[in-house]
C-alpha cells in the first residue's frame, strides 16, 4: 500500500517542480530578482587588472633597472601615467623625456591579457612600427602578467619573434621588461607607487582622448 501511494504522488511531486521551475523562470524574465549566488573572478588576470585599475589617473617616475649598452632611454626621465581604466581596457602612456610617442595599451578578454606598444608621430599620425605585443597564455598570477610575442609583431619586426614582455604590479612597485630569448637583449623599468608626481602632458595623438563612462 505504502509503495502504491508512493508512485501516486511522484506525478504530483514533478508537476510541483516543474510548476515552480517555470514560476522561476517567469519572474527571471520579468525582471524580479531570484536569489541566484553571484560568480565572483577571482582569477590571476582579474586581480592583476585590479591592482593595476587601482592607480588609475595617476602618474610616477620610474628609474632604468637594467638596458642594453647605448640604450636612448638612459639618463631620460622616465614618466608612466595610467591615463584610463575600464573593465577591459587600460591605457598607459610611457613618456622618455620630451618623447611622448609611447603608450601601453592592455586589453582583458575571457581572462586574457593582451598588450600592445602604440607609437605615434608628434603630430599624432601612427609610427611605421606600431600595435606590436603578445598575449597572456594563460590566466596568470595576481602580480606577474607574461606576453610572449604574438605572431603580427612577428611579422612586423622577425627579430622580435622571440620577444618575451613581463609587467609586474604590488603596492609599491610597477615594473616593465622585455627579455629577447636567443639574445642579451634586456629591459627593465621600475616605477614608485608610493610617491605620486604632476600629470604629465598627453601622449602624442592622445590630446583630445575622452575617458570612457564608467557603469
Amino acid at each position: 500500500m505504502k509503495k502504491f501511494i508512493g508512485i501516486l504522488l511522484l506525478p504530483i511531486f514533478l508537476v510541483s517542480f516543474s510548476t515552480a521551475e517555470i514560476q522561476n523562470n517567469k519572474r527571471l524574465s520579468n525582471g524580479s530578482p531570484l536569489n541566484i549566488p553571484t560568480k565572483i573572478d577571482t582569477t590571476g588576470a582579474r586581480q592583476f587588472w585590479d591592482a593595476l585599475s587601482k592607480h588609475c589617473g595617476k602618474a610616477f617616475e620610474g628609474k632604468i633597472v637594467s638596458a642594453p649598452a647605448g640604450d636612448d632611454f638612459r639618463d631620460k626621465r622616465l614618466v608612466m601615467h595610467v591615463l584610463s581604466c575600464s573593465t577591459d581596457k587600460i591605457l598607459i602612456p610611457f613618456n622618455v623625456g620630451d618623447n611622448r610617442s609611447r603608450t601601453w595599451v592592455l586589453t582583458l578578454k575571457k581572462g586574457i591579457i593582451e598588450l600592445k606598444h602604440d607609437h605615434r608621430h608628434a603630430d599624432g599620425a601612427s609610427d611605421k612600427i606600431t600595435m606590436y605585443g603578445g598575449s597572456t597564455s594563460n590566466s596568470g598570477l595576481p602580480t606577474l602578467a607574461m606576453f610572449p610575442a604574438d605572431e603580427e609583431t612577428a611579422t612586423m619586426i622577425p627579430a622580435a619573434a622571440t620577444n618575451v614582455w613581463w609587467i609586474t604590479v604590488n603596492e609599491n612597485v610597477f615594473t616593465y621588461n622585455l627579455r629577447r630569448i636567443g639574445t642579451d637583449r634586456f629591459f627593465s623599468v621600475s616605477f614608485d607607487l608610493t610617491t605620486e608626481i604632476e600629470t604629465p602632458e598627453a601622449s602624442w595623438g592622445w590630446e583630445d582622448y575622452t575617458h570612457p563612462t564608467k557603469e
